[in-house]
């Protein structure tokens, strides 16, 4: 337990003059009590549970003032509660093969149209942040609560060469975990990657060591990749699977296209492009998520609704100091109580 206004603990030095007070209020009395010609007569007409109501209420009393004493000093605790609010990271492929038209009107035209509806459709507490990769990977809009922004980061897809998921992996894994030293640069642009590259709000290069945690465990954050699954470059995705898997991070895959594929033209080349599933199921598999073939809209937007359903447990240092305030006035009120029904008056 921490406190905001520790200033206030020393009026906990009160309670044991309260105490010494109180103490002292009984010799007192006792001694008039031996005023009376036969004391024990006074001691059997009070009964053999007396001493326990005499001393019950005022104990109480004791502790509803230590209490309000330690709400005063605004004292806060880490506290598990029940939340729905989490952490979505949608990696968008922005590659030239999204120009396919195997899905109308086009892979990125119903890949922008799901997660546009999605991210309407999303709880008021989910933060939504949006990450594209093509070549490398970038950031496009850190986690935010604001829709418009998302949507508006969503609309701004420019399509360019080649495909690096591992990129957008690795981009939205160091995203969600600013701190964790992923080599990012290096994963990028090589080992040659200048120092300050440009890689969004993700750093750092310098590693840290961690602890593995069990896959899924991470129940406060989830990446969903948006890909046609074909890969030609960058870091392997298997790989940064692997690493969000250790994290307890879920990557649920969404893949765009047909196996068959197509043929398209860009920037003056030509080539087949196919939906690669066997990497999405991996990734999926290797990270406790899940993967679904969005052929339309219909089919993202039933990813969305089963991730908005998941409620967590979230670690979070939360102040208490109504929670003293209310034990403070219920012992009070108790020890009130107790003294009127026992001795017809408060303390």
């Amino acid at each position: 337990m921490k406190f905001l206004w520790p200033e206030a603990l020393p009026l906990l030095a009160l309670l044991p003059v309260l105490v010494l007070a109180y103490v002292w209020l009984l010799r007192r009395k006792r001694k008039s009590a031996l005023r009376y010609a036969n004391l024990g007569m006074v001691k059997e007409a009070m009964g053999p549970g007396s001493a326990i109501r005499r001393h019950l209420p005022p104990v109480l009393f004791l502790l509803a003032l230590a209490a309000l004493i330690v709400a005063v000093a605004r004292p806060t605790a880490t506290i598990t509660l029940p939340t729905q609010k989490q952490t979505i990271i949608m990696a968008l492929d922005a590659s030239g093969s999204m120009r396919a038209k195997d899905i109308e009107p086009s892979r990125l035209v119903a890949m922008q149209n799901a997660a546009k509806q999605f991210v309407a459709d999303a709880s008021p507490r989910t933060r939504i942040g949006v990450v594209t990769f093509a070549a490398t990977a970038s950031l496009v809009q850190p986690p935010t609560e604001d829709r418009e922004a998302a949507i508006a980061a969503i609309d701004r897809i420019q399509l360019q060469r080649a495909t690096a998921t591992g990129s957008g992996l690795i981009v939205s894994l160091a995203t969600l975990f600013p701190d964790a030293g992923f080599d990012v640069s290096t994963a990028l642009f090589g080992r040659d990657a200048p120092r300050n590259a440009p890689v969004g709000e993700a750093k750092k290069d310098a590693k840290k060591e961690f602890k593995p945690v069990p896959p899924g465990s991470y129940s406060s954050a989830v990446i969903i990749l948006l890909t046609d699954g074909q890969r030609t470059t960058g870091p392997d995705p298997i790989e940064i699977a692997k690493m969000a898997a250790d994290r307890g991070v879920r990557v649920y895959t969404v893949g765009f296209g047909t196996t068959a594929g197509e043929i398209i033209g860009f920037e003056g080349w030509s080539f087949r492009v196919r939906l690669d599933e066997e990497t999405l199921k991996t990734i999926a598999t290797m990270t406790q998520g899940e993967y679904f073939y969005a052929g339309t809209a219909t089919d993202l937007k039933k990813v969305y609704q089963t991730l908005n359903s998941r409620l967590s447990l979230e670690k979070k240092e939360t102040e208490i100091t109504a929670l003293l305030a209310a034990a403070a006035a219920l012992l009070a009120m108790i020890s009130g109580l107790l003294s009127l029904l026992w001795f017809n008056r408060i303390l």
